[in-house]
């Protein structure tokens, strides 16, 4: 710059939120030295404080039945308090029915639940307005200060979020407390578009497609090279970079289309053709969310055999990676592409394969600095007797199948071996689960959180501690409005598993009259 020109001053606001990000990160270096020092130790003083927030696109997660419940998803974190002087700080949008409360502390080994409950510290910001919970306690000062006064002075504490934004990162500055999570601004490698990025870096093979879109026309380009190189192709799917559970997505249909086809033919069949996955999601917001999020385009892989295995990695505070879990999920909705739920462990045939990928992109992520949590996502088709894995997105956040994993975990002091594709409990016997956070009949609304205990202890649907296996609900919450609840079918086989899937449901339907409507 020429002598004597002055630099033009940085507006207030940039320089707030470069100041926080300066605690943040200030926060985030020294939690490793607090984790180390710490976590290993089960009779460290410490707190969790556990902010559930779904801090996603509202007006697409608005499309979900009964979102402001899937707070409940991280009760699981309440099994934490069999460690005698861990503190929980929970907070939520709602209250939660102490019913569910004592349903989760009945479950803790070795401790009782007037001891658990000393600890357990319940905050809500009686809002069920659609905003994120985040933003909800960010707006409260007092609920603020009630979550600092919530932390014994000896204890070392941190925020568990589901994902973190600059939200999560606002409030963790505020509170002063590291967060067990990813910084914010690495969010571009948890988008479709990151993540394609990372897989070609890691040689994984993914569909077909074209990544960092940012409006119409850059799909309609898209489509269009896409037939052409691809002359066999029938579907596309069309992503939006920071959809969830499918709920972004949109599916294309090239039929009595060839390679030939033009961007004007393509213009005119988008908005007859696009089968948009969010329910009552018009095709003008469909777009408008798009030109604000950006996006993909890539093939519809299509065979006779698919299945969809994930991976869920973990990267510490002090780097070490760890592939905790495998599962195949339940995919349904619009062209499948809604997750439903998930099996666990994934299949015998690919385990192995699909966790030592997932450990490329663990390593990948390590060196740009992620740390948590997070969920790596696969397009499997067998072509005679092998499997084809094509790599499909990274969630930087906790996911669908992290909760079930973490009641299973807690509840047999287990751990998945991912050189095997097993896991073995702390006795050394094999488990298996069958997962779903879309148990939904409508013949099940009206039942309260106290009729669904009742309910599994009139019929022995609960979790059997001597035999390590059973059922676990969740989710509780959204039952008798939604008619929806979470499972978790443990089983020291999937045939097993499935039995309890299945017996639940039957007793459920049976208890409702379902067989005389």
């Amino acid at each position: 710059m020429d002598a004597g020109v002055k630099e033009p001053p940085i507006p207030e606001t940039d320089q707030h939120i470069l100041a926080e990000k300066k605690i943040f990160q200030q926060l985030q270096h020294h939690f490793a030295a607090q984790y180390e020092a710490v976590f290993p130790n089960r009779l460290a003083p410490k707190t969790i404080v556990v902010i559930p927030s779904l801090t996603l696109d509202q007006e697409i997660l608005c499309k979900i039945d009964g979102i402001v419940l899937y707070e409940e998803r991280l009760l699981c974190l309440l099994l934490l308090l069999r460690m005698p002087r861990t503190h929980i700080v929970y907070v939520t949008s709602t209250p939660i029915d102490p019913v569910i409360i004592d349903y989760y502390l009945h479950l803790l080994p070795g401790i009782t639940g007037h001891h658990a409950i000393q600890r357990l510290h319940l905050l809500s910001c009686y809002d069920a307005s659609p905003i994120s919970l985040t933003e909800k306690i960010l707006a409260r000062p007092r609920l603020m200060r009630r979550i600092k006064n919530a932390i014994p002075a000896d204890n070392i504490a941190h925020l568990s979020c589901f994902n973190v934004t600059e939200h999560e990162r606002k409030l963790a500055v505020t509170l002063g407390l590291p967060i067990y999570g990813c910084d914010p601004d690495l969010f571009f490698w948890g988008t479709k578009s990151g993540s394609r990025e990372i897989f070609r870096e890691c040689g994984l093979d993914m569909p077909p497609g074209f990544e960092n879109l940012e409006n119409e026309n850059d799909i309609i380009v898209s489509l269009a090279r896409l037939k052409k190189e691809n002359p066999a192709l029938k579907r596309a799917v069309i992503k939006m970079n920071d959809g969830f559970s499918g709920e972004g997505n949109a599916v294309f249909s090239y039929e009595d289309f060839d390679a030939a086809v033009t961007e004007n033919e393509l213009r005119q069949a988008l908005p007859q053709r696009l089968k948009i996955v969010a329910k009552d999601l018009s095709y003008k917001t469909f777009i408008k969310k798009f030109e604000q999020m950006g996006g993909i385009v890539e093939a519809f892989i299509e065979g006779k055999e698919i299945a969809s295995p994930s991976v869920q990695c973990r990267i510490n505070p002090l780097g070490k990676v760890d592939i905790i879990s495998t599962h195949d999920q339940i995919i349904g909705g619009e062209s499948d592409q809604v997750f439903l739920g998930a099996t666990f462990p994934a299949h015998t045939a690919y385990s192995r394969t699909v966790g030592h990928m997932g450990r490329k992109v663990a390593a990948a992520l390590r060196k740009r600095g992620v740390l948590g949590r997070f969920g790596l996502d696969f397009l499997s088709v067998r072509e005679n007797d092998t499997w084809i894995h094509y790599a499909i997105e990274i969630n930087l956040r906790k996911g669908g199948t992290t909760h079930p994993y973490i009641m299973l975990q807690f509840l047999t002091e287990g751990d998945y071996d991912a050189e095997s594709g097993k896991y073995f409990t702390a006795g050394g016997d094999e488990r298996f689960y069958m997962a779903t956070d879309n148990f939904q009949e409508d013949c099940f609304k009206g039942l309260t959180p106290h009729d669904l205990m009742d309910i599994a202890m009139l019929h022995g649907l609960h979790f059997n501690s001597t035999k390590e296996e059973g059922v676990m609900f969740h989710l509780i919450g959204a039952l008798s409005q939604y008619g929806k609840l979470g499972l978790v079918c443990i089983g020291d086989s999937p045939e097993r598993a499935r039995f309890f899937y299945d017996e639940t449901l039957k007793v459920l339907r049976g208890e409702c009259g379902w067989q005389n409507r």
